[in-house]
This record gives structure tokens, C-alpha cells and sequence, in this order.
């Protein structure tokens, strides 16, 4: 299936702003404008100057959009980088950079071009279940399960119908084991029932300002087609922040495996590993979570932490040359970011 581009623009929409903003809690008051003429840095964000990979056109499997080189908002006082080079040998189709703590942009290519966005969809399930609470409440693992996941040839868990877990422990298999079995399970038992589950993952991407976001499946699978679950860079920031503001979902990401000890006449012994390979890898790496589909290919949204300053980013479609290829493309994301200099030290922001 190919999808045909439509513009959107090449500045940063006010709408994308404010949901950034309102997922950390920044005011409106407190929102720096975009960038304007190259060359002319705003006063409190740092002006961007793209590469010429990420002003190339949207390939067919992006819905819409075009690169954003632009500056982004800023909190008052935060002190600025300069941000005079640009990330190299990034082969994401979309991606982009930002500082987590001021809600500066770094960096984008393609920032606003919807794009699938496989099992980062799962971000979106976790979020609905953990603020939707009842993590301790038994639930029995259906026979279904198992048809589910081989329909749709789908990660797994390795969920046993008729045991018996809770959502917490569930949420373990989702994030780290990237189970569709586990999505399934949750997206019937909090929607009740898939399309009801699937309505309040797109009402809460409306609610964050996720415009160009809509899921399909509560797991990222690719049906019923491979473009009807999709994202931007953009709206995966907003997701990012907002669930990595929940203590329980940044434990579980943060962690490189869970093990489920086995209790007798309940529930088998688990392990699950985490997918995400920047977790053991990149020091200071905190999350996210990885996805790919045969039009997805490699993505993965992620965070680390190094000297006070965090950095969240997202790259999709990298070229599947291997399962570490998103998680290298984050890597040179992450050094070049942390390399950044504060503008005190080095001249104000150039392009």
C-alpha cells in the first residue's frame, strides 16, 4: 500500500507546542516561538540547521509532512546549547532530539510525517492501563491469546492460558518482552474489549495533542493494514514525556529483564528481557521502547540521562541492516546532543 504525502508545513505548529508543553507541565506563558529567518536565532531557543539528508522528501511510506528545521520552546531561565552542527550518519527516515528538561528541539528530520510506528505503540496501551489503575486485580490468561498472536504472527510473551497475573505484572511482558500477547490481554481486560480500548488510546492521543497519531491495534501488528496504525517523530516526544512522568512505567523500562518467579497453581515462571538494547549499552539510558513492522522497519523512542540533562528522541524507519540499527542511530542521536555546548561558552546559536 502506498501512501501519498500531504503537506503540512515547515514550522512548528502551535498546537504540537502546547501539547509538548502540557505533557511536562510547562505554561503557555512560558513557550518560546519557533524559529524564524535562518540565520536568526530566537532569543530563547536555539536555531536549527538541517543536514541535507533531513530535508530530503518523505519516502512513500510516510503519510504526510516535511522536514522541521526550527528552533523550539524553551522554559525562561533554562540555559541554552548551540547547536551549530548537526547529527551525522543518522539513516532514520523520521527522527528528531530534544532536551527533555527546557522542551528544546535539537533536532528533527521529517518531524510531522505520519509514519507506522510498530510496537511503540505499546507506549499508548501502557499509559491507558497505568492511569486507568486496578494493577493488582487477578486476570486469567484466555485460550484466545494464542490464536491472537499467531494470526498476526506477533511478538510473544509466552503467556500460558489459564494462568493467572495482574495488569503490573503484565505491563513486564508489554514494555521489556514487547508481547502482543501481553496487549491483548490488558487492551480486552481495560477496554473491556479491543474497539473499546482502541477508542480511548485515540481520545487520549487527542488529548495530548497527538493530531497526527491513530491506532488501530493496541499493539502496533499491522492490521488491517500495515499504515493504519501510525505516528510522527513530533507526537512520539509528546507520548514519550508524558508516560515517562509515570514512576511505574520508567521503572519498567529502565530495567534490562523481569523475572516472574513461578507460583504454584497460579502462574508459570517468566523471564523477559528487554528489547531495547540501549538499556545495557548507553550509559545513562532510561527507555523506551522498540518497534518494527515490515513498513515500520526499525524504530525506537528514547531517553537517557547524563549530568542533569535529559534527552528524549524517537527514530523511525531506520533501514533494517539489523535488529541494532535503531539502537545505533539513537547512539549518534545521544553523543552528538550530549555534546552540545552551552551557548555561555560558545557564542550564541548559529545555523
Amino acid at each position: 500500500m502506498q501512501l501519498q504525502p500531504k503537506k503540512v508545513g515547515m514550522t512548528c505548529s502551535a498546537v504540537r507546542v502546547t501539547a509538548l508543553a502540557a505533557a511536562v507541565g510547562i505554561t503557555a506563558a512560558g513557550l518560546a516561538a519557533c524559529a524564524g529567518t535562518p540565520g536568526i536565532p530566537p532569543a530563547s531557543a536555539a536555531h536549527l540547521q538541517p543536514s541535507a539528508s533531513s530535508t530530503a522528501p518523505s519516502s512513500g511510506s510516510a503519510r504526510s509532512g516535511a522536514s522541521t528545521p526550527s528552533g523550539s520552546p524553551t522554559q525562561s531561565g533554562m540555559p541554552a546549547v548551540n547547536v551549530a552542527s548537526v547529527p551525522r550518519r543518522v539513516k532514520a527516515t523520521g527522527a528528531a532530539l530534544a532536551d527533555a528538561n527546557t522542551m528544546r528541539l535539537l533536532w528533527s528530520r521529517q518531524l510531522n510525517a505520519e509514519r507506522p510506528i510498530g510496537s511503540i505503540t505499546k507506549v499508548m496501551t501502557a499509559l491507558i492501563v497505568i492511569e486507568a489503575g486496578g494493577l493488582n486485580r487477578p486476570i486469567r490468561i484466555p485460550r484466545a491469546v494464542l490464536r491472537y498472536v499467531a494470526k498476526y504472527q506477533g511478538e510473544s510473551a509466552g503467556l500460558h492460558p489459564g494462568d493467572v497475573v495482574t495488569p503490573r505484572e503484565l505491563l513486564y511482558a508489554l514494555l521489556l518482552q514487547s508481547g502482543c500477547d501481553a496487549a491483548y490481554v490488558l487492551a480486552s481486560t481495560y477496554g473491556p474489549g479491543i474497539p473499546a480500548f482502541l477508542a480511548k488510546m485515540n481520545a487520549t492521543a487527542l488529548k495530548l495533542g497527538m493530531t497526527h497519531t491513530h491506532f488501530t491495534s493496541p499493539d502496533g501488528l499491522p492490521y488491517p493494514t500495515e499504515y493504519s496504525t501510525y505516528s510522527t517523530p513530533a507526537d512520539l516526544l509528546t507520548l514519550g514525556i508524558a508516560a515517562m512522568k509515570l514512576p511505574l512505567f520508567r521503572a519498567i523500562v529502565g530495567q534490562p529483564f523481569y523475572h516472574l518467579a513461578k507460583k504454584r497453581g497460579v502462574h508459570h515462571a517468566y523471564w523477559w528481557d528487554n528489547t531495547n538494547d540501549l538499556i545495557t549499552s548507553y550509559r545513562g539510558a532510561d527507555g523506551i521502547k522498540t518497534g518494527y513492522t515490515d513498513a515500520a522497519k526499525h524504530c525506537l523512542l528514547f531517553e537517557a540521562v547524563r549530568h542533569g540533562t535529559t534527552l528524549i528522541g524517537v527514530v523511525l524507519g531506520s533501514p533494517a541492516t539489523g535488529p541494532d540499527t535503531a539502537a545505533l542511530a539513537a547512539t549518534r542521536l545521544l553523543n552528538w546532543g550530549f555534546g552540545l555546548k552551552p551557548a555561555a561558552a560558545t557564542g550564541t546559536a548559529s545555523s
